[in-house]
């Protein structure tokens, strides 16, 4: 089975769909018709520059223009993981955090799957390493952002209880274990509705596209249970690295509670 072409005429009859959108929120005066417009726009001028891109980096076939393409994507996410919580550090700690928690579970989680259940050859191959990492990136900047979000809340929410036990002689850690424990449990929840619904409420899109690129059900499932694993133990780490820095920063040699530092 060869997979299906589409032209320019196909899309532009889904995009049909879009103006109807557009119509719909002219008629009843949502005032998004300018709104969906652009966000239509940006979407398909992105992805073609996204997909001629990646056809460049696939015809270099080097090791260093993988990782400057895979490096990229990550300091991306890590800007909206420091720009999505409510509370922030000053300066530019929250960037730092987010950075850390992207890249240790991107390089952690794409590394095993590369040389492991994957190995390709090489083992650079852009072909896989740059789609696998960007699927990874997308789960672990909704894990890593949720945390950060639910700690830097969670603890200014608490600083009188926090407060307390720091005066009492607990250390700092014990005294924000539950804070840190609550941010984790936020930033995992997104992956595991993913992992509960995946073949009963949805099909999975990579599973679905490869369905459709023509490959066997039961290949693409086991590509799309190996990817739900990834996702999952990637968002663990990138939730857990994300608190630990995070509670590293709110605190300092003295083991007081430092709100100050937040902006």
């Amino acid at each position: 089975m060869t997979p299906i072409s589409l032209g320019a005429a196909d899309l532009a009859l889904a995009a049909a769909l879009v103006v109807l959108d557009a119509g719909l929120s002219l008629a009843l005066r949502l005032d998004l018709h300018r709104q969906i417009a652009l966000a239509a726009a940006r979407m398909v001028v992105q992805l073609i520059g996204v997909g001629y891109l990646l056809r460049l980096v696939f015809a270099l076939d080097d090791p260093r223009a993988t990782l400057v393409l895979v490096l990229a994507m990550s300091l991306v996410a890590a800007r909206e993981v420091a720009a999505r919580p409510e509370q922030r550090f000053r300066g530019l700690v929250t960037e730092g955090i987010g950075l850390g928690g992207v890249l240790l579970a991107t390089a952690a989680t794409c590394g095993l799957a590369l040389a492991t259940a994957i190995r390709p050859t090489p083992w650079y191959d852009p072909r896989y390493a740059i789609p696998l990492a960007g699927i990874v990136l997308g789960s672990v900047l909704n894990a890593a952002s949720l945390t950060l979000d639910s700690l830097l809340g969670g603890v200014r929410r608490e600083r009188a209880a926090i407060e307390a036990q720091l005066g009492l002689g607990v250390p700092f850690a014990e005294a924000v274990a539950g804070p840190v424990r609550t941010a984790v449990r936020r930033g995992l929840l997104p992956v595991i509705n993913q992992m509960s619904a995946a073949g009963i409420i949805t099909l999975p899109g990579i599973m679905t596209g490869q369905i459709l690129a023509g490959m066997d059900p039961v290949e693409a499932v086991k590509y799309q249970i190996l990817l739900l694993f990834l996702l999952a133990g990637a968002s663990g780490l990138a939730a857990l690295a994300t608190a630990l820095l995070a509670r590293r920063a709110l605190t300092d040699d003295r083991q007081r509670l430092r709100l100050d530092r937040l902006a």
